[in-house]
């Protein structure tokens, strides 16, 4: 399990490095006016649609199901199950997506009221139209992906996102670099190429999926529905996070700036937290699937180390994010028409969602649980609870504390969710980790501490900003790699990690 929980991590650590750099430029060429509001909401609503189906979530409702095909009647009737629920996926997403271009006004006047009566309106309206085309191959690669997951092919699922972080560079990089173009036209084109990079991505995983899903057909029999009725709750449930933020946006629509400096401070938190729940959840879900199937005896030992990875990488990242936010969102953003005032309000939102890190990841790590015994109802209230306190959250907030209000209201909603999936497992006596786990997570959180105290200690040497991009980055990668290096080291002194057994976990199947 190790060794293919690092895989997805490894694929899922480049694609958001590559969103890091595109975010970046985006930051650079769009700035935090009007169109940048407009474009990132259009592009989270867009977006939000293909982590709901890509990333780890659809994948949750079908490797069991699949599964259990698999081992109770064979790999042929799995092979034709599979082709049903693409052939048939792929039809609704195409429906859907239909659909939502043509009430697209509508969504956009609801969830983001603010831009009524301004040209964020329309512009995000024509942005979202013309990345709709991504949402038909967005069910197809779900689908793709969840298959080569459960026959253990996780490379395919975990690096092909590259390729639609890599179209939108390509194309910020020409804008930044031709003729100077209106940010309203550059969004716009930028929009366009959102549709093309989900084609692509949608070629690649066809390749090897393909094979293992035949004959093409759309069906509603009652394996394909069954399936259909687990994943969608099963699919809004994976996607907490993503939802929270977009349930935040109803509030911060209405003060100028607010959608663009949530969005890039709550990018840099889905870098840990990516690995966290693609890596983790991905795997966790086929793991604990065959445990089940098998008896179930070794489903803690997997949820126990599942939370120690998770845990492991999340509160060290939630602390260091908060310390290093100034220094973090003045190098990747600070650039172009992002102003030094964007940049606090940037910084300042990174801080407060940087405390609900934690909560996300648990969450991610959690539901697995429920998923490989295909029951979907606990994680669904706790998503779509989490989703509710966001927002009344938010609309409260916003008024009194702008940008930092939007922000704690997605803290309070991540938290919610994380504790109602708690209350369900212990509610069926499923909340449980071994004896080590309960050993190391607190010297996890003591190391994690004592790391961040050491980088707030050195955080001086950053100076204010100004010392030039060079010095700037060499000078908080030496902070990040101290801080690292004090971690690592406090968890081998600690008897959490050891090298040795890590090294042989790589080289098992």
């Amino acid at each position: 399990m190790i060794r293919q929980i690092a895989t997805v991590a490894t694929g899922t650590l480049s694609s958001r490095l590559l969103g890091f750099i595109r975010d970046a430029l985006i930051a650079t060429l769009l700035g935090t006016g009007a169109a940048a509001d407009a474009f990132l909401f259009a592009f989270q609503l867009v977006n939000v649609a293909r982590r709901i189906l890509s990333e780890g979530a659809f994948n949750a409702a079908f490797v069991p199901a699949y599964l259990r095909l698999r081992h109770q009647q064979g790999e042929q009737v799995a092979t034709v199950f599979a082709g049903r629920v693409l052939a048939t996926v792929s039809a609704l997403t195409v429906v859907a997506t239909v659909v939502l271009g043509l009430i697209l006004p509508v969504v956009v006047g609801t969830l983001a009221p603010g831009f009524s009566g301004h040209e964020s309106f329309q512009i995000a309206v024509d942005a979202g139209r013309l990345m709709l085309p991504y949402l038909a191959f967005v069910g197809p690669v779900a689908v793709l992906m969840a298959l080569l997951n459960a026959n253990g092919q996780v490379a395919w699922s975990a690096f092909s996102p590259l390729l639609f972080n890599a179209g939108l560079i390509a194309m910020t990089l020409a804008l930044l670099i031709g003729p100077t173009q209106t940010a309203p036209r550059a969004a716009m084109l930028l929009a366009i190429t959102v549709g093309a990079a989900g084609l692509l991505q949608a070629c690649v995983v066809m390749l090897p999926g393909a094979r293992a899903a035949k004959p093409f057909r759309v069906s509603a029999d009652g394996d394909v529905i069954r399936l259909l009725r687990r994943a969608l709750p099963a699919t809004l449930a994976q996607s907490g996070p993503q939802l929270l933020v977009l349930a935040a946006a109803v509030a911060a629509s209405r003060s100028p700036g607010t959608v663009a400096a949530i969005y890039f401070a709550n990018r840099l938190i889905e870098l840990p937290l990516g690995i966290v729940g693609v890596g983790a959840g991905t795997v966790v879900v086929t793991r604990l699937s065959e445990a089940q199937r098998e008896g179930g005896h070794e489903s803690i030992a997997i949820l126990s180390r599942a939370i120690e990875f998770g845990m492991g990488l999340a509160v060290p990242a939630a602390i260091g994010l908060a310390v290093l936010a100034s220094p973090v969102v003045d190098l990747l953003f600070r650039h172009g028409a992002f102003s030094a005032d964007d940049a606090a309000r940037c910084a300042s939102a990174l801080v407060l969602l940087a405390t609900a890190l934690p909560a996300h990841a648990l969450t991610k790590l959690l539901a697995p649980r429920f998923f490989a015994r295909e029951r979907t109802q606990w994680p669904l209230l706790s998503t779509l609870s989490g989703v509710l306190v966001t927002t009344i959250g938010a609309v409260m907030l916003q008024r009194q504390v702008g940008d930092n209000g939007t922000a704690l209201a997605i803290a309070a909603g991540a938290v919610t969710s994380a504790l109602i999936l708690a209350i369900g497992l212990a509610s069926t006596g499923d909340l449980a980790i071994d004896r080590e786990a309960r050993q190391r997570l607190p010297l996890i959180c003591v190391a994690a501490i004592a790391m961040g105290a050491a980088l707030l200690a050195a955080k001086p040497l950053m100076g204010g900003g100004d010392g030039g991009f060079v010095r700037e980055a060499a000078l908080l990668g030496l902070l990040i790699a101290l801080g690292l290096s004090i971690y690592v080291m406090l968890l081998r002194l600690f008897g959490v990690v050891d090298f040795g057994a890590i090294t042989r976990a790589f080289r098992r199947p």
